[in-house]
């Protein structure tokens, strides 16, 4: 399925006193690139967040946010560990007993001692309730990105279709031409030789293989035939299921590459023409193929 590289994706989800809100956009690029830009609460949500992307986004730029609003009844509360308080404070009564040293710890003292603050019951099950709200929130958005890139790839793969149908039509007008230009270029260079023998003596059979040989290099029959090639592998690529954008790209410049070659072998005025308005043509759908992933 054709797919744009162009794209864009947003989701608002709210649930427990959070609102969370996530953002994905998508642009044109030769490979894959990921930019996350997360709060530093949910920081841990990157490497989860990157792999969504990736299993949606194959190629081009992406550029992903997720905001988020607290109500301000849901804060982060903490409360004292009160089973570690009294293991330190034993620990500190058995220590003066057995050395004689003074156990006057000051509630300074205590509080800066590790362990001795835990979160709320009720704010790790907020915590787990948002880690759920804010994958919900980007999945949501992916979906609405994918769905933009292949309404815009629909689009594309209307005019990639129809311009290729252009190029068959012009390829058919080449096929057909190709023979006449070959066999007058004979005709002219084997009048022209007959022209010289009446001034020089030629030797006939000299004269119709050296014809033959010069008409040859007009011939573009090959070309015309690896176009034909070309414009099958093109027109499957825009019915394939996996990314083709680099494919197309490549197929694009090898068509050139003939097209080319056409022009400057047929020294035929028709054949120009068209060569022109083939090339033309080419040139707007690698502009177009360069936005497909």
């Amino acid at each position: 399925m054709i797919r744009s590289m162009t794209g864009f994706g947003q989701a608002e989800h709210t649930a427990g006193g959070y609102t969370v809100r996530a953002e994905i956009r998508t642009v044109n690029h030769r490979y894959s690139e990921i930019s996350l830009r997360l709060p530093r609460e949910l920081s841990f949500l990157e490497e989860s967040l990157k792999q969504e992307i990736k299993r949606h986004v194959k190629r081009g730029r992406t550029d992903a946010s997720v905001f988020l609003e607290r109500e301000e009844r849901i804060s982060s509360e903490v409360e004292l560990n009160w089973p570690a308080i009294d293991r330190y404070l034993a620990a500190a009564n058995e220590l003066s007993r057995r050395y004689g040293l003074a156990a006057d710890l000051t509630v300074r003292e205590l509080l800066e001692l590790p362990d001795l603050w835990q979160r709320s019951e009720s704010d790790e099950a907020s915590s787990e309730g948002l880690e759920q709200l804010v994958q919900e929130a980007f999945a949501d958005a992916a979906q609405r990105l994918i769905a933009m890139r292949e309404a815009e790839g629909s689009n594309l793969l209307a005019d990639l279709a129809e311009r290729l149908g252009t190029l068959r039509d012009h390829h058919g007008e080449l096929v057909q031409r190709a023979p006449d230009v070959v066999n007058g270029y004979r005709d002219r260079l084997t009048q022209r030789l007959r022209e010289l023998k009446e001034a020089i003596a030629l030797d006939e059979q000299r004269m119709a293989t050296e014809a033959a040989i010069f008409a040859e290099r007009c011939n573009v029959d090959e070309e015309l035939t690896r176009l034909a090639s070309h414009f099958g592998q093109f027109a499957e690529l825009l019915t394939s299921e996996e990314p083709s954008g680099r494919r197309l790209d490549f197929l694009i410049q090898e068509m050139n590459r003939e097209v080319n070659t056409i022009g400057s072998k047929a020294s035929d005025a028709a054949m120009s023409a068209i060569v022109v308005e083939m090339k033309a043509e080419l040139e707007k759908i690698r502009e177009q193929v360069q936005n497909i992933e």
